[in-house]
């Protein structure tokens, strides 16, 4: 009898499970990725910094992408609305430390990707000043 009662009881409880509500769908939203160069990655102040930028949409397309450095935009690419683009930016690294890159993408009517998408942060170092070595070398006396 309590083996039976035990039984009912998992039952139920499982049960009670399947019953649980399923979250919302996530809105479809453009998405965005910095695909070059690599998340923290340290680069020489005063380098020029090739940023590649990769951006979908599978409803619309893409229309816009924006690139923001120390949270400021840095510069703007209008594109034809297409559901891919690989976008190319450049910024000449300036400022020792960190610095967050960020990638958004736009669709026509205005939607943007989500925050946390396109994000990488990179490390400016300081040049390193190198004297060139001076190598004496013996001539031989003639």
């Amino acid at each position: 009898m309590r083996l039976i009662l035990l039984l009912l009881a998992c039952g139920l409880l499982a049960g009670c499970n399947l019953e649980a509500e399923t979250p919302p769908p996530t809105p479809d939203l453009p998405r965005v990725s910095i695909t070059a160069p690599q998340n923290n990655r340290q680069v020489f102040e005063g380098v020029d910094v090739d940023i590649e930028v990769e951006a979908t949409d599978n409803t619309v397309g893409v229309s816009r992408v924006e690139l923001y450095v120390d949270g400021q935009l840095l510069r703007e690419a209008d594109l034809p609305t297409e559901s891919i683009h690989v976008a190319q930016f450049n910024w000449v690294a300036r400022g020792v430390g960190l610095h967050p890159i960020q990638a958004v993408a736009y669709r026509p009517d205005g939607t943007r990707s989500p925050e946390q998408d396109g994000l990488i942060t990179l490390e400016v170092i300081p040049r390193e000043e190198t004297t060139p070595e001076v190598t004496a070398e013996a001539t031989p006396d003639s």
